[in-house]
């Protein structure tokens, strides 16, 4: 993947601690205390799985939706709080939480039974915030409205998005189900109501190069969005994906060419984007590949360690808001 020479403004006084803006500092430095997210299943469904806009779901999407494994036989939201708050706990340290509606699309329902599930989250002791993970497609005004209704002092209030790339031909191959217009729509919509929005990309999507990875960093920044979730494209077994991928051998990132593209996209985000993840993340019974994916702690310190050889971080090659389009 070929590097283009770029228009370079180089920020000075690289920041303080990590070189990016990482999603766990500013939680901490705004409460002075641990906070973790409370991974949530509300059973709602998808669009791109009941027939709306397709069957199959996204093509790295499992039956699960992303679920988490502390969701797993309970129904009740709220014994999946408790269930997850007994998994993490290390020790009796001040700790607060965040309910993260993770699993499918969780503003796909009649606002009166969002409502209960948002009011179950929100009121249950110890949550500092909400965290709803949502698609492009899924959001209206009066949803938004709904959620913007949680938004009080003290309260961490955040909307998730799949926009995953800003190529219309990577949402296809991907079979998103949706345009890059509509995600558009969505993302200044959002704005409209002053909502926390973090968006999901994946980086190494077959047949986007180094300067269409690039170019969605750039969007990313022009944008009213608050923070990213970044992914290298990985396979997990039982997924469309991993059908195309033992179909047609598609090539995905060695860990050393995913390092420097992500501190490369990282370079181009805005210094105020909070940074909430940095790479997939997947069980190893369930990952195919690739197997660095495995080793998160050595995937984020070669992230810091390419920085600190490049003497650069977040920003250091992001214009002003509004000179990429």
């Amino acid at each position: 993947m070929q590097k283009q020479n770029d228009k370079k403004i180089f920020r000075q006084n690289p920041r303080p601690g990590k070189p990016y803006n990482f999603f766990g500092d500013y939680l901490f430095n705004k409460y002075s205390c641990r906070v973790l997210k409370l991974p949530v299943n509300a059973g709602l469904s998808c669009p791109n799985r009941d027939g709306t806009t397709g069957t199959g779901g996204c093509i790295f999407c499992t039956e699960e939706g992303s679920a988490s494994p502390t969701t797993s036989g309970i129904s009740s939201l709220a014994a999946q709080m408790a269930n997850a708050i007994n998994t993490f706990r290390r020790s009796d340290r001040d700790t607060k939480y965040i309910a993260y509606l993770q699993a499918y699309s969780n503003t796909y329902a009649d606002t009166d039974v969002l409502k209960k599930i948002y009011d179950q989250c929100a009121s249950f002791p110890g949550i500092t915030g909400l965290m709803i993970g949502t698609r492009p497609d899924c959001i209206n005004e009066k949803i938004l409205k709904l959620i913007k209704s949680y938004d009080r002092l003290g309260f961490e209030l955040w909307l998730e998005l799949g926009l995953q790339s800003v190529h219309d031909k990577s949402l296809i191959f991907l079979e998103r189900g949706h345009s890059w217009e509509q995600t558009m729509s969505a993302i200044r919509l959002v704005a409209e109501f002053n909502i926390n929005l973090c968006t999901h990309v994946i980086l190494g999507i077959p047949g986007e190069s180094w300067h269409d990875m690039m170019r969605t960093a750039e969007i990313i920044s022009s944008l009213n969005i608050n923070g990213v979730k970044i992914h290298h494209l990985h396979v997990i077994r039982g997924t469309l994906l991993e059908l195309i991928y033992r179909k047609n051998c598609i090539k995905l990132l060695s860990m050393r060419e995913y390092i420097s593209i992500l501190c490369d996209f990282i370079e181009r985000l805005r210094p105020d984007i909070t940074i909430h993840r940095l790479a997939g993340d997947s069980p190893e019974d369930k990952l195919l590949a690739p197997a660095w994916g495995l080793h998160k702690g050595t995937v984020l310190q070669a992230v810091i360690d390419e920085f600190a050889r490049r003497s650069t971080c977040q920003g250091f090659l992001c214009p002003d808001k509004g000179e990429f389009l």
